[in-house]
């Protein structure tokens, strides 16, 4: 985030402490600087693996620490309803939203990670996902709960992370497609028998086959979770049938791209219609927003009463996200709200396009939006960031597509470069745009 993000969060959150890494020092520095309300009381926090930042606080973490009082006496929260944490949103527009979480939704989500990604106990957990996204989708009360390991590392370097997962025998790991992706390219990635197995939950966007296929050659056995910040990270699941590792890959990939099963301890989450509110025929086609209800939900937007309101209008918690249900009730994500692209009256899934385009050799990372048209409105205009090493012509994009989904679909428009992205792995499409 940059400084006036922060400064904001700090400012309509109404922070009293702050902990400051000190490979954040600086950002730190301007944001409190750019806050118009008080400012809270600074602590730094010394890393041997961080050299270049700057104290900034009045008292180091671990001397802070060791001024408390060891008989305290810890106060459990009097109401489970009790507020646990705020988590501000991505804000691709605008200020971010600050989501209100509670204790109850936080231990049932733990509990629920723990079921829905195999954990059982004592799990080396690699933490590849960003504690700041969604509060590390509740794993860090997950891997609590679990009486599990945390290894962590600073950032995403694929040959580490190959290490670490080797030197601590690391089970299970989170991470967006991107991540993954990563991992999958990387030139050293072990695979086949040299590769260790690990349970992977994958999140943030519907992966491409390619990811999910992927993976598996790198020893990366996935998951599919779904969520948002407001439903505290993952809240639904791509719950596998038997039978499924007996199918083709791309055919295994496609069914575990699927969603829709809810959180062992969510009441539901399904794909309705918001103007009749009504679930949608499961027909694979009708698409609706998908929709969330139950414990694992957050108390609401924090002094936005209007955007709260409208967030769970109907008494439903709307995601903003489209889908379709299919015959067996699972839900298939097609696309943002606002990433849907009406190209002559023809609605176009960029999730669908993308899903083709991840799957041509010289692809690593793919992202496709609309681009205004005089004759159809819009056309799908597709951004590429080519492999190391690999080349592809606008030409044989479009050529490549062309033989894979209806002309009507393929991106009129190729733009090839590095792809702009968030913190978090999400593509910035409104950048794009």
């Amino acid at each position: 985030l940059d400084a006036p993000s922060i400064a904001f969060q700090l400012d309509h959150g109404g922070a009293k402490i702050i902990l400051v890494d000190p490979e954040f020092s600086g950002v730190i520095t301007d944001a409190l600087a750019q806050m118009t309300g008080p400012k809270p009381f600074v602590i730094d926090v010394d890393d041997a693996a961080f050299n270049d930042g700057k104290r900034i606080g009045e008292i180091e973490y671990e001397a802070a620490v060791a001024q408390g009082d060891p008989n305290f006496t810890a106060i459990l929260p009097s109401d489970e309803w009790d507020a646990i944490a705020l988590s501000y949103t991505s804000g691709t527009t605008g200020n971010p939203k600050g989501v209100v979480t509670h204790h109850r939704g936080a231990y049932l989500n733990a509990v629920s990670n723990i079921l829905a990604g195999n954990l059982g106990q004592h799990p080396v957990y690699l933490w590849t996902l960003p504690m700041f996204h969604c509060n590390g989708w509740c794993f860090p009360w997950t891997i609590a709960a679990a009486a599990g390991i945390n290894v962590c590392l600073r950032k995403v370097e694929p040959t580490r992370i190959f290490e670490l997962i080797r030197q601590h025998g690391v089970t299970h790991m989170c991470g967006a497609p991107i991540v993954y992706n990563t991992l999958i390219n990387a030139p050293d990635a072990p695979r086949g028998n040299a590769a260790r197995r690990v349970v992977g939950l994958i999140a943030g966007a519907a992966p491409p086959v390619a990811v999910l296929e992927g993976a598996e050659n790198i020893g990366i056995k996935l998951t599919h979770v779904y969520g948002l910040t407001e439903v505290y990270g993952p809240a639904s699941v791509c719950a596998e049938q038997p039978g499924w590792d007996e199918l083709p890959p791309a055919e295994r990939a496609r069914m575990k791209r699927r969603q829709g099963v809810p959180y062992p301890l969510e009441e539901s989450v399904t794909v309705i219609n918001p103007q009749t509110m009504q679930e949608v025929p499961r027909d694979g086609e009708t698409i609706g927003e998908v929709m969330f209800r139950g414990n694992i939900v957050m108390k609401g937007y924090l002094k936005n009463e209007k955007a709260t309101k409208e967030a769970f209008e109907g008494g439903w918690f709307h995601t903003g996200d489209l889908g379709v249900l299919d015959e067996h009730g699972y839900v298939i994500i097609k696309d943002r709200s606002k990433d849907i692209i009406i190209s002559g009256g023809e609605n176009i899934s960029s999730v669908e396009v993308e899903d083709i385009l991840y799957k041509h050799p010289a692809v690593l990372f793919a992202a496709v939006v609309a681009k205004p048209d005089p004759k159809w409105g819009e056309v799908p205009c597709a951004f590429v960031e080519l492999k190391d090493g690999a080349s592809a012509s606008e030409a044989d994009i479009i050529a490549f597509c062309r033989t894979h989904m209806s002309g009507f679909k393929t991106p009129k428009a190729v733009v090839f470069g590095p792809i702009p992205k968030t913190s978090t792995g999400k593509i910035q499409k409104f950048l794009l745009r």
